[in-house]
């Protein structure tokens, strides 16, 4: 096994080290890297701006870019976060904790050195993971019919709205606004029109690109749109202040080594987002710390540990979506459709029916964080100084590149009023405290899941029994079960302690402040 794994990650470097490719991939670093540093910017919105261009390039470059703009907009967000307290993503809020204070003590340039080891580590296992993981997932690719796929993809579904930001009841309701947004269009196989409204631009169901860019790029401009005032950053960098001591990486060292095992126990599960990853491995560095208090000081553990989850994570979520079409979060969602865009199904078949996408994304890994490493040495000081790049020209730049951008996809101005109208209803949501997150999931494996129900129906001759028949098909059933079962006990238990600490003999008319609860 491990001699064919070597041979399939040779033959993926030749895919990756071709020009086309390798130029692709570092393309993808370099942007990801750049809107990373940018205030309000991440992954989300740069991939929801740039998907059109995959439109007219082979697949293998495209999802390389696509890749290379994910991981490389994971180090970009530190940069911000450590040296000016501000996260560019929610990720990166944790980093801020003892990252800013390190840079506060003359030790900002330790502190994204730290940064850039830690990275390059929690990647390369996350890579090993993947290349020792996929001949498993190779073997039991061929024992998923329709009724296995339905059942996993629908634990994805709920995962994914359930443990979203947020109250989990919220998650599920946009997880079905999702799905009923996913079944706008032609039914593939009445042919009628599906919630068309009569209106024929619909015929071929809502536009992916002018989801995601509504709802992650137009909607976050929108809330932010007053804010006219640029950033001070005066700060200052050599290549000797981002060289760590031995005492420092010698510190460091076990704090990188937990944080790369959370971020890659937590990437293979659907529906963990980042930022929890973050959170529990910067919580997991201070429970077993000697020193507690000391955290939220500048401590090295309160950074490696963070940044090396982020990064693993990063890698081992390719694993769910690439294998088995669950993308475990926001970002894998739209890189799971533009896959479906370029015509391939992802999941348990992608391996063997597409390898020079799979084994090339992998090689790709390796050498988009080389060039991570080599691009961020120099050029700190110059992400620096494009943070004071003033609100007032980013935001209608990215308006103008947002309004080509889904023009371009089939010249229709249509599209470009369905990303108006979806960033309108993200700029709500938000501000009503929902999660958008869910709705792309629910967009993207909305169709999928109907058409494996509908197989596996038809296969059946109708007998719903057949979900719970076949054993891995049962599996997924029972933990989507349990996973409702839990959360919904969580809720109630939640509830119940507000309850008893509410007081009982408050008069009429009075309000009780809960909000420390």
């Amino acid at each position: 096994m491990m001699g064919q794994a070597l041979n399939d990650l040779w033959y993926g470097f030749g895919i990756a080290f071709q020009g086309t490719n390798l130029l692709w991939s570092f393309f993808g670093v370099l942007v990801g890297n750049l809107i990373g540093v940018l205030p309000g910017m991440g992954a989300l919105q740069a991939i929801s701006i740039l998907l059109p261009l995959t439109y007219a390039m082979h697949p293998v470059p495209a999802i390389l870019m696509l890749a290379g703009i994910f991981y490389g907009s994971q180090y970009g967000g530190a940069i911000g976060a450590i040296l000016l307290n501000m996260p560019s993503h929610p990720p990166h809020a944790v980093t801020c904790l003892d990252g800013y204070p390190m840079t506060k003590k003359g030790k900002g340039g330790t502190a994204l050195g730290i940064t850039m080891i830690a990275s390059f580590f929690a990647a390369s296992v996350g890579i090993i993971v993947m290349i020792f993981a996929s001949p498993l997932l190779v073997a039991v690719a061929f024992k998923f019919g329709p009724a296995e796929i339905f059942s996993i993809m629908l634990l994805g579904l709920l995962a994914g709205s359930t443990m979203s930001r947020g109250s989990p009841l919220k998650g599920v309701a946009m997880t079905l606004f999702g799905l009923l947004c996913g079944i706008v269009g032609t039914d593939v196989n009445s042919g009628s029109f599906r919630y068309s409204m009569g209106i024929p631009e619909l015929s071929d169901g809502l536009e992916l690109v002018a989801m995601s860019m509504g709802l992650f790029g137009v909607a976050d401009f929108l809330l932010n749109v007053n804010r006219m005032a640029s950033i001070d950053a005066d700060a200052k960098l050599s290549i000797r202040d981002m060289r760590p001591s031995m005492a420092e990486l010698k510190e460091s060292f076990w704090p990188m080594v937990r944080g790369t095992a959370v971020g890659t126990i937590f990437g293979a599960m659907p529906g963990t987002g980042p930022t929890i990853t973050t959170f529990i491995a910067y919580a997991l560095e201070r429970k077993i710390s000697k020193t507690p208090e000391k955290f939220g000081t500048g401590m090295i553990a309160g950074v490696a540990s963070p940044e090396a989850s982020t990064h693993s994570k990063t890698q081992v979520d390719f694993i769910p979506t690439m294998s088995l079409g669950i993308p475990g979060d926001a970002v894998m969602a739209l890189i799971l459709g533009a896959l479906m865009i370029q015509g391939i199904a992802p999941g348990p078949q992608l391996i063997t029916e597409h390898p020079d996408i799979f084994w090339g994304l992998i090689a790709s890994f390796w050498i988009g964080n080389v060039i991570l490493v080599i691009l961020n040495v120099p050029m700190i000081g110059v992400w620096v100084k494009l943070l004071r790049v003033p609100y007032k020209y980013l935001f209608p730049a990215a308006m103008f590149f947002i309004a080509v951008g889904v023009f371009s996809t089939q010249n229709s101005l249509f599209h470009i009023w369905e990303v108006l109208a979806f960033g309108l209803i993200g700029a709500l949501l938000i501000w009503l405290d929902f999660s958008a997150a869910p709705i792309l999931l629910g967009f993207v494996l909305g169709p999928m899941v109907e058409e494996s129900f509908r197989r596996a129906m038809l296969l059946s001759r109708g007998d719903v029994a057949v979900f719970v028949e076949r054993p891995i098909s049962c599996a997924f059933i029972i933990l989507s079960a349990l996973l409702l079962i839990g959360v919904t006990w969580s809720n109630l238990r939640g509830r119940k302690k507000i309850d008893e600490l509410m007081p009982h003999n408050v008069p009429d008319g009075m309000a009780v402040d809960t909000g420390e609860v």
